[in-house]
């Protein structure tokens, strides 16, 4: 059996990833992929114990090298036990959110920059997404989205000039690792985004079919 697809979803916080992912699970669905649905920080017993803790508003006191083990540790975990074994069944894994993630909130926005890389190359185990979707939308529009609808997490409670360098984060990542990222336009509507993301997937495939013959 051959290996199954990862696909990951990235994007600051309002950029609509998770009802996109959500979707795009329908999508490969409706079409015949095997799909397991996950998210970061989260997707085992474990895991999602770590992202009460990390999400927690009450834990603001939080050291920056902390979150980011326990971003990691939550993600050794979730690898294992979940994604590894998922796509070696050759299952189609799609994770709201995953390693990117870390790259941008704790290593460019928080200071730590290569401490992130290498701590998480012992997470990762060499699992890394085929394709990931970054969601791109403008800071003051993604959090006047998260306000109309009620969320406020530790931190979607950060400043807007702290939103401001995530967007920043993904976008240069997007170029560092143009060999998987495909960056959305996320300001239309759900529908116009999804539409977006199925056609540039199909043509991901093509090119990667096409690359087999």
């Amino acid at each position: 059996m051959s290996r199954g697809l990862f696909i990951s979803f990235e994007g600051g916080d309002g950029s609509g990833k998770s009802t996109q992912y959500r979707l795009f699970a329908e999508y490969l669905s409706s079409i015949g992929y095997d799909v397991v649905l996950t998210r970061e920080p989260g997707g085992t017993r474990i895991s999602e114990r770590i992202r009460g803790l990390l999400l927690d508003p009450e834990c603001s006191e939080m050291d920056d090298m902390t979150e980011a083990l326990l971003f990691a540790a939550a993600r050794a975990q979730h690898v294992r036990e979940l994604i590894r074994p998922a796509l070696e069944e050759g299952k189609t894994v799609l994770s709201d959110r995953f390693v990117d993630s870390s790259y941008v909130y704790q290593g460019m926005v928080r200071g730590l920059n290569e401490s992130v890389y290498v701590i998480n190359d012992y997470a990762l185990d060499g699992v890394a997404p085929d394709i990931t979707f970054l969601l791109d939308i403008s800071p003051a529009k993604g959090r006047s989205r998260n306000r109309s609808e009620g969320k406020d997490d530790r931190l979607e409670q950060q400043s807007l000039d702290f939103h401001r360098k995530v967007c920043d984060g993904f976008r240069a990542l997007s170029e560092k690792f143009s060999d998987r990222f495909i960056v959305i336009d996320a300001s239309g509507t759900v529908k116009e985004v999804h539409d977006e993301i199925v056609r540039r997937f199909n043509e991901w495939m093509a090119e990667r079919d096409a690359g087999k013959q």
